[in-house]
């Protein structure tokens, strides 16, 4: 269903259901080892202390890439044709996209967010501030196949998906997932990328466990949401924030602790937990430029221009999408 609030903003939702939470909540539980998907942090609370996050003095990554984007918009720009149809999943509070839509011109600006009431606040307010382009905001799981029926299928597209959100995906996701924005975008189609680069494992364990606690209270806000949306009886203050850097699968890990033996239920499932015993709620790889293009080709794109910053904390890459008979020759 599509609800109409204003001449430039459309609403779709492929409706996220409670069911999707429930099912992965307690097959998250019961294997071994314990994990929940990173999705699940995005609920309100959740999206207000990741927006926290981006804040801290510890975490570069938001910052260097906003300073990425300002400093190189003009050259962004003239890779992309005016008028396009600009696809951001994943978009939050469509922040950074702010820095290129009045370079880039779009026909149309298109959200996507697995968080709707989030998404509907950020996506009026960039209504209200661009109001030359129609606003499509989509709330939908963007891990999903996903599904944009209402782009004309001779616009162009271009997929704007930065914050290294990339990096939640094991690699062989990863590959997956830019597969499916490679269909989405279409052969000549573009991407522009955010990934978060290899560095010393002090800079990453610190960007990952900042001295106010706000990544803390971001992960254990998962067990709240928990609580309050299934019916759990968690006591989130037995669990610990726990984030570092694993060398060897080169990625942040995070999981959630807990600090005494317990048991909860969620719905009438019970669990129990020792001390020590974990639940691993989210993974952050980290890439060189080569293993990210190596990655990129792989899924269907054409590398093409990359920034950085002067550390090379960060990088951002500007890509199209090959068309199927250059990808694999023996087609021809």
């Amino acid at each position: 269903m599509t609800e109409a609030t204003a001449v430039s903003i459309r609403f779709h939702t492929t409706n996220p259901e409670l069911s999707d939470f429930y099912r992965e909540v307690i097959d998250g539980l019961t294997r071994r080892p314990r994990s929940i998907p990173p999705k699940y942090f995005y609920d309100v609370e959740g999206s207000r202390l990741f927006e926290a996050i981006c804040k801290q003095p510890e975490y570069y990554p938001t910052r260097t890439e906003m300073a990425l984007l300002e400093q190189y918009a003009g050259e962004i720009a003239a890779l992309i044709r005016p008028g396009c149809y600009l696809i951001e999943p994943g978009s939050g509070s469509c922040e950074k996209v702010r820095l290129l839509l009045d370079l880039i011109e779009p026909q149309a600006y298109v959200p996507l967010d697995i968080c709707c009431e989030h998404l509907k606040t950020a996506a009026n307010k960039i209504a209200r501030e661009f109001p030359g382009f129609d606003v499509h905001a989509v709330c939908t799981d963007i891990t999903d196949s996903l599904s944009l029926p209402f782009i004309p299928a001779d616009a162009q597209r271009v997929i704007f998906y930065p914050g290294s959100s990339i990096g939640n995906f094991d690699p062989c996701e990863a590959e997956r997932f830019l597969e499916d924005l490679a269909r989405i975008a279409g052969v000549g189609g573009g991407l522009l990328i955010g990934v978060d680069l290899k560095k010393h494992p002090e800079r990453l364990n610190a960007a990952y466990n900042d001295a106010s606690g706000v990544t803390a209270a971001f992960n254990l806000n998962l067990l709240h949401r928990i609580n309050r949306e299934l019916g759990a009886d968690l006591d989130v203050s037995s669990f610990d924030h726990y984030a570092f850097y694993n060398k060897d699968e080169g990625r942040i890990e995070m999981h959630l602790v807990s600090n005494c033996a317990q048991s909860f239920h969620v719905d009438g499932h019970h669990f129990e937990l020792d001390a020590g015993d974990n639940i691993h709620t989210e993974n952050s790889y980290k890439y060189t430029i080569e293993e990210f293009r190596a990655l990129a080709i792989r899924a269907g794109f054409a590398t093409g221009a990359v920034w950085t910053d002067p550390e090379r904390l960060f990088s951002v890459h500007y890509m199209r999408v090959q068309d199927v008979q250059r990808r694999h020759p023996a087609l021809v």
